[in-house]
């Protein structure tokens, strides 16, 4: 065990946030840059900071995890901070702390009430009937059942998600597929995926770095036979593919 966490052994997980928030309250008032944020204006860091997370963790870097997971935390406090200015019509880090512990002991009641579940599929049942259960407490009572998957995102997690939602709700599995319009084959592919219990967002990346690096590769030989890999024939590319 380290020095650092030895004499933090005896003090409870998370105090160090209240230093980030503080510090951001500093920032945001003595900052010139800080201090013109929006959320708008934020918004694509939101994005660049969880997609150098996701690739740090294809690399297996846990050290720079860490790191990256400190820049996704900071633009939840950043965002919440200048919510807080919005006064009466904003809301706080704690409003923020409160709407996900409040979502996490609500759909968890196998964890937190008396429910009592067999496995995953279980739990999975009844975050859905939870789910429903919320929307009509909104007044959503004709929402749909993929009411709330994001379109932000990228195509292949994108109809993951909507097949997943649909089936999770008893959609039958045999009317997802190719609807014969343009992407069709690749929504049906996106469902192959699926149905074997795989991810297609991380096989294709996967699948993509894979090609990145077959591509440098070859490159990397035509190089030694002092070739320009810009100025290679398609026959030439094969050769050094192979």
């Amino acid at each position: 065990m380290s020095d650092r966490h030895r004499e933090q052994a005896h003090v409870p997980a998370g105090h160090r946030v209240l230093a980030l928030v503080e510090v951001m309250d500093t920032l945001r008032r003595r900052c010139p840059w800080d201090a013109e944020q929006t959320h708008a204006s934020l918004a694509k860091y939101l994005i660049e900071e969880a997609y150098e997370t996701l690739e740090t963790i294809e690399h297996g870097d846990l050290g720079t995890l860490r790191e990256e997971l400190g820049d996704v935390l900071l633009q939840v406090v950043f965002h919440a901070r200048i919510a807080e200015e919005r006064g009466p019509e904003g809301f706080t880090i704690d409003d923020v702390a409160d709407a996900i512990i409040d979502k996490l002991t609500r759909r968890h009641p196998h964890v937190f009430g008396e429910v009592d579940v067999a496995g995953v599929d279980d739990v999975r049942a009844n975050w859905e009937t939870i789910k429903a259960a919320e929307r009509a407490d909104r007044g959503q009572h004709d929402a749909s059942v993929l009411e709330g998957v994001p379109f932000g995102q990228p195509a292949a997690l994108l109809g993951y998600e909507l097949q997943k939602r649909a089936v999770r709700n008893g959609f039958p599995e045999d009317l997802i597929g190719d609807d014969g319009g343009p992407g069709g084959e690749l929504f049906a592919a996106v469902n192959a995926e699926r149905r074997r219990a795989a991810d297609p967002e991380m096989d294709l990346r996967a699948a993509a770095r894979r090609f990145d690096q077959r591509v440098r590769a070859a490159e990397a030989k035509a190089r030694a036979d002092g070739r320009d890999p810009r100025r290679l024939t398609p026959e030439q590319w094969r050769a050094y593919w192979e």
